[in-house]
């Protein structure tokens, strides 16, 4: 099994980074490309073709190794997004930033729960056995999520990072993560983890632990961790090793390890004036970038394209159009009741239609929660490709017919990164922002 993990690992990371570098040739977030080598060694192309070849490749007996750096590189990924996130960015364009990222997420949270009861029948045909509060709820929080770092790069890659379109989407977005982290924290409390324990005692202790990170984690690790001058290496695993305890604690409590890693990024302490320490940011981003491609094809496994009938074809279709109307559309007319003109609206619009990694992270706790059914996971993962797909498509269409100036090419890797370029945060730290 030792002999059977390393070649698994080898093919996983050579064929994860080498699609991603082959997306972003042909112009779409390194993302695309992993999501897509991540479904083509599951069991719905390579299984299909080859059912041999990946018994051989991917036994069962590894399929718990795997998960686990699945889970390792998610818990890192989410622990530099939790740092890197900051609010300040939104400047003197607050009060629209807040306005597209509520209407970006309310109007898509209302189309998909209204779907989700509309069409009760169909769900049932795609094998889902009974709508809860927290099915139809999930359902609205699919539609409503936008990835804050596959946008900040095609935000960068298309020479947008300073004007008025590109600082007001990627703002809006941070805004959107909260709002959507914080829903499915709810949602997930009835499922998961510590069923012992009621739900309502469960939501009671996510509470005070929640409070009580954010009250007293950010002074104790200042001054455990800077001012005594510790060397790098060692603060940044003590901090990881914080991250992986309010993961495992949020993932007992039912809010999924996902939630404790966002909770620790955001009460890790930062440098004097809120820069970001590079000591620990291009770790954490180089970890996350190097295994994230793990995550892809364990999400990839659960990807049965054969189980989908016509059905769930029809509904791939319908949740595609909603889900890229409502974001485009929701965004635009709150950009344009904010002050901006027509042709930067639609742009903001366009931007916050892509979901890449966030809406993965979201269907794989969804599905292991028991909120998804197998074939409605596999109709939600193609849509978060679809969707990620068509936002450079429709942003060039956007930028061309409003008469602007041609949009730049991405700029290549840089050296000995063997991830996606880098890019300048709200602080002016220069950091890889990952898949």
């Amino acid at each position: 099994m030792v002999t059977h993990f390393l070649f698994a690992s080898a093919l996983v990371l050579t064929v994860g980074h080498a699609a991603g570098w082959l997306a972003r040739r042909l112009r779409q977030p390194y993302i695309v490309g992993q999501l897509a080598a991540g479904i083509a060694l599951g069991p719905s192309l390579l299984g299909s073709a080859a059912p041999d070849v990946h018994a051989l490749l991917f036994p069962e007996e590894i399929g718990a190794s795997l998960r686990g750096l699945a889970q390792f590189a998610l818990v890192v990924f989410l622990f530099a997004v939790g740092y890197e996130l900051d609010l300040k960015v939104l400047g003197s364009r607050a009060r629209t930033a807040v306005g597209v990222a509520l209407t970006a997420f309310l109007v898509p949270m209302a189309v998909g729960s209204g779907c989700a009861l509309l069409f009760r029948e169909q769900l049932v045909a795609l094998d889902m056995p009974r709508l809860t509060a927290g099915t139809v709820v999930f359902a609205g929080v699919a539609l409503s999520i936008t990835a804050v770092p596959v946008l900040t790069a095609i935000v960068r890659e298309n020479g947008l990072a300073g004007t008025v379109p590109g600082v007001l989407a990627v703002s809006a977005a941070g805004l959107l993560d909260v709002i959507g982290w914080t829903v499915l924290s709810g949602t997930l409390l009835e499922h998961g983890d510590g069923q012992e324990l009621p739900w309502q005692w469960r939501a009671l202790l996510a509470a005070g632990f929640v409070a009580l990170t954010l009250a007293a984690a950010r002074p104790l690790l200042r001054r455990l961790l800077w001012r005594t001058r510790m060397e790098p290496m060692f603060r940044l695993s003590l901090l990881i090793g914080f991250a992986f305890v309010t993961a495992s604690v949020t993932q007992y409590l039912g809010l999924h390890a996902i939630c404790g890693a966002l909770l620790a990024g955001v009460v890790c302490p930062r440098e004097k004036g809120g820069t970001l320490d590079p000591d620990l940011l291009r770790p954490l981003q180089d970890i996350s970038s190097l295994l994230l491609p793990f995550f892809f094809v364990v999400s990839g496994q659960a990807v049965a394209l054969g189980a989908v009938n016509g059905t769930g074809w029809a509904a791939f279709a319908v949740v595609t159009v909603l889900a890229v109307v409502t974001k485009t559309g929701g965004g635009t007319v709150a950009a344009r009741l904010g002050g901006l003109d027509r042709d930067d609206a639609r742009t903001v619009g366009v931007l916050l239609s892509a979901r890449g990694l966030t809406e993965l992270i979201a269907l794989d706790a969804g599905l292991r929660a028991g909120l998804l059914s197998a074939p409605l996971y596999t109709v939600l993962v193609l849509m978060a490709l679809a969707t990620t797909l068509l936002t450079q498509p429709l942003l060039i269409l956007v930028r061309r017919g409003a008469g602007r100036a041609p949009l730049r090419p991405p700029p290549p890797a840089p050296h000995g990164s063997g991830g996606p370029p880098c890019a300048t945060t709200s602080e002016g730290t220069t950091a890889a922002p990952g898949p």
